[in-house]
């Protein structure tokens, strides 16, 4: 780049510039950018335009109903992505000089997790507050996208992919049982049922690829069986709800059922091969170093978050 171009530059474009041209690119649209940077849609729209005036190129267009990079669009979005990464970065080593905890902690968590991970980040939180949290819950497939991206410093999940690169930290135990509306005539039998007799039940699942129906699958498969679900729901929400209404029976996690069992509105069941005892994980790409925050995040999850859910209250052991 000549330096008359490179001075122009300087003098011109801003770094809140760049952050905006990010923020539209990567939330694919001028009202979400808005949102998320807390200014009013003229604003993003004057400063874009503005970008592109500095720059002399068009740097977005509308494909449809949706607002797309140019070529040079996406060139600016990647050098957009690298200094704002390296400006995160100048922020995250001084505070590492100064053995401060503070700045962005970004998390990301399958939807399942949503139920127990804002009480661990909360309790972090009150001992960290400077730190600043930003928490995406969404399903198994988004999350492991954002993953493959390296879109967050850790991510919360029960089943690690084993196809991708990765250290995953096991931090608490995930009890996954079988549970039934608490009138079900199977809730009152003392003797377990064998996974023979729940394959003949109507069985609510979760839609394919998520961890919950990873685990199911391969115990049953292992005893050479395969459930043939009644329905098929997108969030544990929803599996619980439809459960609570009596539509079948189905596999949660207990984190996510203390409510529901403490009211007497679910029972869990006592089934031969439950419960389930998997792990929850903290997981990143190998090789990734994490700053200050998310390091110190994850020897608070390891250190501690065993015993924070165990003092959680042992809802629904009277139903075990």
């Amino acid at each position: 780049m000549a330096y008359s171009t490179a001075d122009k530059l300087i003098r011109h474009l801003t770094l809140r510039q760049l952050q905006i041209f990010e923020a539209v690119v990567r939330l694919g649209g001028y009202t979400r950018a808005a949102g998320e940077l807390h200014l009013t849609q003229p604003t993003i729209s004057m400063q874009i335009r503005k970008l592109s005036e500095t720059l002399g190129q068009l740097l977005l267009e509308q494909v449809g109903r949706h607002i797309q990079p140019t070529q040079a669009g996406r060139e600016v979005y990647a050098a957009a992505r690298d200094i704002l990464d390296r400006m995160v970065s100048l922020e995250e080593t001084t505070n590492e000089l100064e053995r401060i905890v503070k700045g962005p902690l970004r998390i990301a968590v399958i939807t399942t997790a949503k139920y127990f991970m804002p009480h661990l980040l909360g309790a972090f939180i009150d001992r960290y507050p400077q730190v600043e949290p930003h928490l995406v819950v969404t399903n198994r497939s988004k999350v492991l996208t954002r993953l493959k991206s390296n879109e967050d410093d850790l991510l919360i999940m029960g089943q690690v992919p084993e196809y991708m690169d990765v250290e995953a930290h096991p931090f608490v135990d995930n009890e996954l049982v079988v549970v039934a509306h608490a009138r079900h005539p199977l809730a009152r039998r003392k003797k377990p049922l064998t996974l023979a007799q729940l394959c003949k039940e109507r069985f609510l699942v979760r839609e394919p690829g998520s961890g919950t129906r990873l685990a199911v699958d391969r115990l049953f498969a292992g005893q050479g069986l395969k459930i043939n679900p009644y329905m098929e729901l997108g969030s544990s929400e929803a599996i619980k709800q439809a459960v609570m209404a009596g539509l079948g029976l189905s596999v949660l996690s207990r984190h996510n059922l203390r409510l529901e069992l403490e009211c007497g509105h679910i029972a869990v069941l006592k089934v031969e091969g439950f419960p389930l005892i998997r792990s929850w994980y903290a997981v990143h790409l190998r090789g990734k170093k994490l700053p200050l925050v998310p390091r110190t995040f994850l020897e608070f999850l390891l250190r501690q978050g065993k015993d924070m859910m165990a003092h959680q209250p042992a809802a629904g052991q009277a139903n075990a």
